[in-house]
């Protein structure tokens, strides 16, 4: 990194620190246009964007930093995948969460995303792999469990969905009580 390129750095973080946040935009947009493989700027506008609400524009961003820098990182892909997914492109997204997870298998976020992402496409089977390896990562987050139990129940293995159930009210009794309330199930 050189001098003009750290300098650009620190003004659109400075700009950021005082909620100027279109000023900071264009100081990563000329930073790529110097620099227009630049990672940092790819990534930190694609986020500027997405907090702004333009998400194509984010996602194009982020789909050029994965393009140009595909093994850089997988909270890359990661972002990408959940930009997809927001907009409801989950076709799209899974292929990106599938990357992020080639790149870090224990990103944990990745694995309960992509199992959103296959059922919201209502590839239920797939989607409980995911969320089951989600929950092994981690244990004590209700998100994944609750996801789970969802699933199972679509599967019509309402018996699976009551263990999830048990095991929820050990630590998280507010989300079991949810899933009794949603189902009709009770452990």
């Amino acid at each position: 990194m050189n001098f003009s390129h750290a300098l650009q750095r620190l003004r659109a973080m400075t700009l950021l620190t005082f909620g100027r946040r279109s000023a900071a935009e264009d100081v990563f947009t000329a930073m790529l246009e110097q620099w227009p493989d630049d990672a940092y700027a790819l990534a930190s506008r694609s986020h500027l964007r997405a907090e702004l609400g333009r998400r194509s524009q984010a996602i194009a961003d982020q789909q050029r930093l994965v393009a140009v820098h595909p093994n850089r990182s997988a909270a890359d892909w990661f972002n990408l995948a959940y930009l997809l997914d927001e907009a409801e492109r989950h076709d799209e997204a899974e292929p990106a969460f599938r990357r992020a997870l080639e790149l870090d298998p224990k990103l944990d976020r990745a694995w309960y995303g992509l199992g959103l992402a296959l059922i919201r496409q209502q590839r239920l089977d797939e989607a409980v792999e995911a969320l089951k390896r989600n929950t092994e990562l981690q244990p004590m987050s209700p998100y994944g469990w609750y996801q789970l139990a969802r699933v199972q129940v679509d599967r019509e293995k309402p018996e699976e969905a009551k263990k999830i159930i048990r095991h929820l009210k050990g630590f998280e009794p507010k989300v079991a009580d949810q899933l009794v309330r949603e189902t009709g199930l009770t452990p």
